[in-house]
């Protein structure tokens, strides 16, 4: 690229630059570390580059394939221990997480799921947040987020 400006000189001088432009790198899917969860059709994670893309995920204890009792508060507190061992899987932090997208089953418990949400995120992520009228195995929440690599 050949850039001319006016110096304060006379004359012109030309500015020489170099622009080196990368490839988009592929996609990478990965599938669950769980072995009960081989089999959804969906990837846990999808890798661009540096940056991660992941699932959403409810208030599950993985190991009894069921919410966890006590309502807004505990399923948001297990929710975000599921997108933690999810990024801990990939070698990635609760603090590399740059967006969040959080999907409540109603708008009324935005509070309390605000309560806990701000002790994950002290570095407060992007965050859309919304009320619907269900979500799977009737969950009160769930939460994608997307997450950025160090270094990479």
């Amino acid at each position: 690229m050949l850039i001319s400006c006016n110096a304060p000189k006379e004359e012109p001088q030309e500015i020489v630059s170099t622009v080196t432009l990368q490839q988009p790198k592929a996609p990478v899917f990965h599938e669950s570390h769980e072995p009960k969860k081989q089999n959804v059709p969906f990837s846990d994670a999808v890798q661009v580059g540096n940056t991660f893309y992941l699932s959403g995920q409810i208030g599950m204890d993985h190991a009894t394939r069921e919410l966890v009792p006590g309502g807004i508060v505990a399923e948001t507190e297990q929710t975000l221990k599921n997108i933690k061992a999810v990024l801990k899987h990939h070698s990635l932090e609760m603090q590399d997480v740059v967006k969040a997208t959080v999907i409540l089953d109603t708008i009324a418990d935005f509070s309390a799921f605000n309560e806990v949400y701000v002790r994950y995120f002290p570095q407060k992520p992007a965050r859309t947040t919304f009320a619907t009228e269900a979500l799977a195995m009737g969950a009160k929440i769930e939460i994608e987020v997307v997450a950025v690599a160090k270094g990479q």
